[in-house]
């Protein structure tokens, strides 16, 4: 009982940590130090700006480095596959700069946790986020958004879930992501793959490899959306496109083959061995 006890009390500090005002200073410090060497023509790589508050891994850095340099014109986020929205790439944004946006999840207990933890740590300026419990397909993604009061132009969209990230993307239409965050398939290599949609996928449908779409696909898909490759996490999985015109000479592209460049992605092409020769629509776009 005690030895439960100390770990909720540890887990409870440690949460607090995230939001404490040397947290928040330091960030806000940063974002004027980005700003400032836009100004001066010294801007870092964006590969050397990652760190972690919320997010899974190092995101929450290099997003905030983006929008640092592209500017903060527009706060609001949309993020499908959000789980409870805690762990996420959009809740540093929210709870350090304000933003606010819709978290979509079909984990209803995800859910409920997600939005008992956004009311127990509220900030008092800043607009609650919406969550929609909702299984997330093609064909109803739009509508989802739409109803939850969100269309047009938005900061950033984050998509995670796990398999049919590319198509849902790919029918996304509602809104216009300045910034796009997406889970790519880096197991499948330099192959120009897709695995074919399924309505009902649930991971870890017949193969835990075999869903989604290599990170090649995605990014012939980000192109003919308007979008260019500008970075990745450091595991190569988590793609990060920016749309173009915006800080093109800041925040140049990048090559697909710059980004996978971590020692678990080669590892990871062994995997996919499995099932290569499983159906694939290959070289989708043009």
């Amino acid at each position: 009982m005690i030895k439960n006890f100390l770990k909720d009390k540890f887990l409870i500090l440690k949460v607090r940590e995230r939001f404490s005002a040397a947290v928040q200073i330091e960030q806000r410090r940063l974002f004027l130090h980005y700003q400032q060497c836009k100004k001066d023509g010294c801007l870092p790589r964006l590969s050397d700006t990652g760190f972690r508050v919320f997010s899974q891994f190092e995101e929450d850095g290099k997003l905030l480095y983006i929008f640092s340099v592209i500017g903060m014109t527009n706060k609001t986020f949309v993020e499908i596959g959000s789980d409870d929205g805690i762990n996420s790439n959009c809740a540093n944004l929210h709870f350090n700069f304000g933003w606010h946006g819709l978290f979509i999840d079909g984990n209803e207990k995800a859910v409920k946790r997600g939005k008992k933890f956004y009311s127990q740590y509220p900030h008092p300026w800043n607009y609650p986020p919406r969550f929609a419990c909702e299984m997330i397909r093609r064909e109803n993604i739009n509508e989802i958004i739409k109803q939850n009061g969100f269309e047009g132009e938005i900061g950033l969209l984050s998509i995670d879930i796990d398999g049919n990230d590319y198509w849902v993307w790919d029918a996304l239409e509602v809104v216009r992501p300045q910034v796009v965050i997406i889970e790519t398939h880096n197991e499948f290599g330099l192959e120009d793959i897709v695995v074919p949609y399924d309505p009902a996928y649930f991971f870890p449908g017949k193969h835990p490899v075999y869903h989604g779409a290599s990170p090649v696909a995605m990014t012939q898909l980000a192109r003919q959306k308007g979008y260019r490759l500008v970075g990745a996490n450091e595991l190569g999985f988590n793609f990060i496109f920016v749309r173009r015109g915006l800080a093109e000479n800041e925040i140049p592209e990048v090559s697909v083959e710059s980004v996978l460049q971590h020692p678990s992605i080669a590892e990871g092409y062994k995997k996919f061995e499995a099932v290569k020769d499983w159906n694939y629509i290959r070289n989708r776009l043009p």
